[in-house]
Order: C-alpha cells, then sequence, then structure tokens
C-alpha cells in the first residue's frame, strides 16, 4: 500500500500560525558595513600595557579609524538606522537570524522604499569617498604612531551595502518524494516556527505598547502638584503603535486587542498641546491610561514563557 504525501494545507482563517503562513512571507535584510574599529596589534597592546604597568595579555584594546561624528559618516549611520527601522516597521518578529515576516500586500511598497534606501546609502558613499582625504589625514593626526595606512581601503564604494531577499520558510517540497519521513519531519519543524513566531509578535507588540503607555501616563501625572514637561512623541509614538498594530495584528490575543482599542480611543482626537493646556483633561486621560496600563501588567506578569521583561522607565 503506497501512501501519498500532500502539501501542507494553509487555512488563513483557522489560527494565527495558519494565517501567518497564509498572509505572511519572509524578509530577510542584510547589510555590509565598513568596520571603522581595529583591534590593536599584539606590540602596541604591549607598549600600551607599559604605562598602566600590566600585562598585555590582560589588555582589550583597539583604535577608530575615521571620526564617526564627521557629517559625511554619520549620514551613512543614519540611512542605516532608517533601513533597520522601517524594516522592523513594516514586520513581524521570525526565530531565523535576520528574518522577519512582511505582509504579502505590502511587499511593493516595502521594495519601493528599500530601493530609495539603496539609492540614498550609494550617494552618501560617494559623499564619504569625496572626505576620504580629509578623514584618512585627520585619523592620521589623532592616532599617532598607532596610524596604518593598510587599515585604510583605497575607496569606501562597494564597502557599505544594502540587499534584502525573501527565502522560502517551508518545507522543500522535493523532500516529499525524495524522503517521506524527513518531509514530515520539516513540515513540523515549519509549523513549530509559525507559532512561535506568534509568540515572538504577541510578546513584541505587548512589551512595546506597555513601555509607550507607561511613558505617556508618567508624563501626564503631576510632580508635586505641577504638570510635567512632555514632548509630542510621547503622543505621536504611541499613535504610531496603533497604526502598525493595526496592519500587522494576527489577531492572537483578544484581550490586547481590546486594550489597544481602549487605549486609543483614549488618544484619540487629543493633541499635545491640548494635554498640555487642559489640567482636567489631561487627567483623565492619565487615569484611564493607568487603567489600561494595569491590565498590560497582569498581561505581561501572566506570560512568563514568552520571557517578556519591561525595560527601565526612560525620563525625557
Amino acid at each position: 500500500m503506497s501512501v501519498t504525501l500532500e502539501e501542507p494545507i494553509v487555512r488563513p482563517s483557522t489560527c494565527p500560525a495558519q494565517r501567518l503562513r497564509a498572509e505572511m512571507a519572509a524578509v530577510r535584510l542584510s547589510l555590509s558595513w565598513f568596520g571603522v574599529r581595529k583591534a590593536l596589534t599584539e606590540q602596541q597592546k604591549q607598549q600600551a600595557a607599559v604605562a598602566f604597568d600590566a600585562q598585555h595579555n590582560c589588555l582589550s584594546a583597539g583604535k577608530r579609524l575615521l571620526d564617526t561624528r564627521h557629517p559625511a559618516y554619520r549620514a551613512i549611520t543614519t540611512i542605516k538606522g532608517r533601513v533597520i527601522g522601517y524594516w522592523k516597521g513594516m514586520t513581524v518578529p521570525f526565530p531565523e537570524p535576520g528574518v522577519r515576516l512582511i505582509r504579502q500586500n505590502g511587499i511593493i511598497d516595502f521594495e519601493s522604499q528599500m530601493s530609495v534606501f539603496r539609492e540614498e546609502l550609494v550617494e552618501a558613499v560617494q559623499s564619504l569617498d569625496e572626505h576620504y582625504d580629509e578623514l584618512r589625514e585627520a585619523a592620521r593626526q589623532q592616532l599617532g604612531s598607532l596610524f596604518n595606512a593598510t587599515d585604510y581601503p583605497p575607496q569606501f564604494r562597494g564597502l557599505f551595502l544594502l540587499e534584502w531577499d525573501y527565502p522560502s520558510v517551508e518545507a522543500p517540497s522535493y523532500l516529499r518524494q525524495l524522503n517521506p519521513e524527513l518531509f514530515e519531519q520539516e513540515c513540523a519543524r515549519v509549523a513549530s516556527r509559525f507559532d512561535e513566531a506568534v509568540r515572538l509578535t504577541e510578546a513584541a507588540f505587548v512589551e512595546e505598547f506597555a513601555k509607550l503607555v507607561e511613558h505617556l501616563t508618567e508624563r501626564l501625572s503631576a510632580d508635586d502638584g505641577h504638570p510635567k514637561v512632555f514632548r509630542d512623541s510621547a503622543v505621536g509614538n504611541l499613535t504610531q503603535f496603533f497604526d502598525r498594530f493595526r496592519n500587522l495584528n494576527i489577531r492572537s490575543n483578544d484581550q490586547l486587542d481590546e486594550l489597544v482599542e481602549q487605549a486609543q480611543d483614549v488618544v484619540q482626537g487629543r493633541s499635545p498641546q491640548q494635554l498640555r493646556d487642559n489640567d482636567t483633561l489631561r487627567q483623565s486621560v492619565a487615569t484611564q491610561l493607568t487603567e489600561v496600563q494595569n491590565a498590560l501588567d497582569d498581561l505581561l506578569v501572566n506570560r512568563p514563557r514568552r520571557n517578556i521583561l519591561r525595560r527601565p522607565r526612560s525620563e525625557e
């Protein structure tokens, strides 16, 4: 009796993990970056150790090849930060290094924006090359005897690269006939990864949401009877979260969905300036957000397996 293994059927409405498989695609980001820090040689560490009367094999020391505060270099690092922020903002976690999940209907916009970033990076690297002699001469003066011309490439073109692709995260179809048992194992592994992706996504949303609500609530509270100063971003960041949550929500937790909707109703239509000018409104919003925060605290505590950690409260 022969058994024919069929491709796994993914029904988008059955559970969050299957919705992820049906509605999302994997996207991998790769950044190649010229390293501006270089370890000292053994001889240089020996010389440094003499100044501290220490053994050189107990020292870890390095040198900075370029002034990273130079506008031409900072322009490149700014692009890198924007790329990573955009990639993460358009995607949800996946348990594979460098890979996240993006909605299939968002791929065209993602491609377009990433192409813009790539063009900006090429232009920024060209600008860096135009200032290369200046940067290298400054390094020569700043590093003194630590300067080594061989540490520096002829140019930076080709040393700062932005790449992305869409790897398959499903079980290889050729295994179905080659080794049915191994194919089943791979299908089980893939299903487990998407289950983990659901947990990671929910955990990330809960942690980020809790941090934003806690920060805004703290900023809206009074300090010795005097209202605290807060930036527009305290409200703006929460509003941006609502938009991203609505776009990427995998509907895995009804309580989280309700809390997000509740917080959105509280701050919707409330500008930062209104909250600064109207003490009654400010207190009302703070009280309602405190209720959301308390519920989020319970949500965090009740999920120990997801390893959700509260970060220290940040101040402006």
